[in-house]
């Protein structure tokens, strides 16, 4: 009898769909006709793999009110975000296809007499994209399109809160006439972690958690196959003197409650220069009330529960251990009915309490106020992480010297929380390793290979 994955919906408890696990000859089957499909794929010049990976395009293009429901019902993103979403893909899948000719193209070496010399740009095989639930269209995103359109095959194992949407992956790509390139499996942590030591996946990219991270780099480390991390974030915002303070807390507020906070790049702290401290919090505070909690398939809710259940255990004694600290909280602070939290904004929290130093996964907003830029800087590099960081400020030397004097992935001037296409996505320290998109995106997901051929003689 096989076992099963049941998926139940965060808002109400809903059974949604139960989904037999991939196991024994069934997984065997599904491995070694990704492993066919590849080997043939690998062969079809690039200009080709961008026209029939542009047919896989156009199917989410008309499913997205079907893509974008199972993604609300699944982990409780409100339906506009989740539609949004959906155009997120297209926006990164479109940008992935328009430079992959260029960049997978042959580095054809200066002329030297009697060779021929290049490097090629070699598919790794079968790429293992282990998912996360809370953007469970844009994470895979990020590596299935370059994967395929590098030569490679892509084992897909969804988070086991949004499988749907891995279904929904494998159904596009077959309707695209590339059947087994990207296969959808349902595995439970025992099958992952085996199929990680399979000699035919020749690549792992993993997103979620710190300590998932390194058990993952820890279960390939033998294997001698790159892995690429993306992993938690605790990413701060400097609110300097002179910010732009409608568009400054608008942004701030939103980058820490989008998606109810469930986002590894969300604004985690916020450092406030003292001379508007008061006006910032006095606008973020109406903001924050201003979230609407509820039913994720309203039009009307802005704010949605939380995919975990364990998270509301986590964020309430993240709000106890500020106040036990010296912390206020301003709005919010605590757990509403269901898996639902209220939109929280704290004031005056240590830079050493919890919610300062590691990731809330959550709608909280914690604040401290700062006399100086360098005061700014110092609490904002107390951490072991470094996914993003932000300053708001109308001066631009103001933001080069923040970002020359921080470590992290990505260092925002007056925005946060977005990922541009064209940007590598990639972080320090216990935010992981490894990039994806833009151009160095592809660089992870092949090998150089050398051609250094001797002319024949005469």
């Amino acid at each position: 009898m096989n076992m099963t994955l049941q998926v139940h919906s965060p808002y109400d408890g809903a059974l949604l769909a139960e989904l037999d696990l991939d196991s024994g000859a069934g997984l065997e089957e599904k491995l070694e006709r990704a492993r066919g499909a590849q080997a043939d794929w690998r062969k079809v010049p690039v200009a080709e793999r961008v026209e029939r990976v542009a047919l896989a395009m156009e199917w989410f293009r008309e499913h997205t009110d079907e893509v974008a429901r199972d993604v609300t019902l699944q982990m409780g993103k409100p339906l506009a975000q989740a539609t949004g979403e959906v155009g997120g893909l297209l926006e990164r899948a479109q940008f992935t296809l328009d430079i992959a000719p260029e960049v997978l193209a042959p580095e054809i070496l200066p002329a030297k007499e009697g060779f021929r010399r290049r490097i090629e740009h070699a598919p790794l095989g079968l790429v293992l994209d282990i998912a996360a639930w809370n953007y469970p269209l844009l994470i895979p995103t990020n590596v299935i399109f370059p994967a395929l359109l590098a030569g490679n095959a892509v084992l897909l194992k969804h988070s086991a809160r949004t499988p749907l949407c891995g279904q929904h992956f494998e159904r596009a790509f077959e309707a695209a006439g590339m059947d087994s390139l990207v296969t959808h499996l349902v595995l439970d942590h025992a099958g992952t972690t085996a199929l990680m030591g399979d000699a035919r996946v020749g690549h792992v990219a993993f997103t979620g958690s710190v300590d998932a991270g390194r058990r993952i780099h820890r279960a390939v480390a033998e294997r001698f196959i790159d892995v690429g991390l993306e992993l938690g974030g605790n990413d701060p915002a400097y609110v300097a003197a002179d910010a732009d303070l409608e568009a400054t807390v608008a942004g701030v507020v939103d980058g820490a409650c989008y998606n109810a906070g469930q986002s590894c790049c969300a604004v985690e702290r916020v450092y406030v220069h003292a001379d508007v401290y008061d006006e910032f919090m006095d606008r973020a505070r109406v903001l924050m009330e201003a979230y609407r909690m509820g039913d994720p398939l309203d039009p009307t809710t802005t704010l949605g529960p939380l995919a975990d259940a364990g998270s509301l255990e986590g964020m309430a004694r993240q709000v106890e251990d500020a106040c036990g600290r010296g912390a206020s909280v301003v709005t919010g602070g605590s757990a509403s009915e269901g898996r639902f939290f209220d939109a929280t904004l704290l004031a005056g929290c240590p830079n050493d309490c919890e919610v300062m130093q590691e990731e809330s996964f959550g709608p909280l907003l914690p604040v401290l106020r700062v006399e100086s830029d360098e005061e700014a800087l110092a609490h904002v590099n107390d951490t072991h992480f470094g996914l993003t960081a932000s300053i708001w400020t109308v001066d631009p030397e103001r933001a080069e010297w923040f970002a020359t004097g921080h470590e992290a992935g990505t260092i925002f001037q007056n925005r946060c929380d977005y990922l541009d296409p064209a940007l590598p996505w990639t972080g320090v320290r216990d935010s992981g390793k490894g990039s994806t998109l833009s151009r160095h995106g592809f660089h992870h997901l092949t090998r150089r290979k050398a051609i250094h051929f001797r002319d024949a003689p005469g």
